[in-house]
């Protein structure tokens, strides 16, 4: 099953601003992954091609990463789980960025069932909260804060 799923937001800041989102992921002062909410982005250094690592069950590799551009992540777990996700950012003018998140995969084995009936769910949610956050660190406010369904919420009950 072939999976193509995108998460974008346009933020009032320009692309260098928006790319120290990207370039935060993990660390310390990350602004951009929706913890505590979600598990957090781990890996076994820092954010650079080869680091390996992930969040909650989802396991991936680093495979690529221009800095202040684009960061990609190559899926190790779960299993069935074949392709990657990546955050870009996409300058449109002096003072407006496009940030995307794009997951493409095919959904394999157990994924098959897995990914449509919780991760797209669950991952849906936590890339409106990630998008969330990343206007939040660029304007100091949400305009539309996400919500979760109440699917979502029964989810992540059962996976505590």
């Amino acid at each position: 099953m072939g999976v193509y799923n995108v998460h974008e937001r346009v933020l009032p800041v320009p692309g260098a601003e928006a790319g120290l989102l990207i370039d935060g992921l993990s660390g310390d002062a990350d602004r951009l992954w929706p913890h505590p909410d979600w598990p957090p982005m781990l890996f076994d250094g820092p954010l650079a091609p080869g680091a390996s690592g992930g969040h909650g069950p989802v396991r991936y590799t680093v495979a690529a990463y221009v800095p202040g551009q684009w960061v990609r992540f190559t899926f190790r777990g779960p299993r069935g789980f074949h392709g990657f996700h990546e955050y870009t950012v996409h300058p449109l003018g002096p003072d407006r960025t496009l940030l995307r998140h794009t997951l493409a995969m095919h959904a394999r084995g157990p994924a098959r069932l897995s990914w449509p009936l919780a991760f797209r769910h669950l991952h849906d949610a936590a890339l409106e909260d990630s998008l969330d956050r990343a206007e939040h660190a660029c304007t100091g406010t949400v305009a539309r804060p996400a919500r979760w369904s109440r699917y979502v919420r029964l989810l992540r009950r059962l996976t505590r």
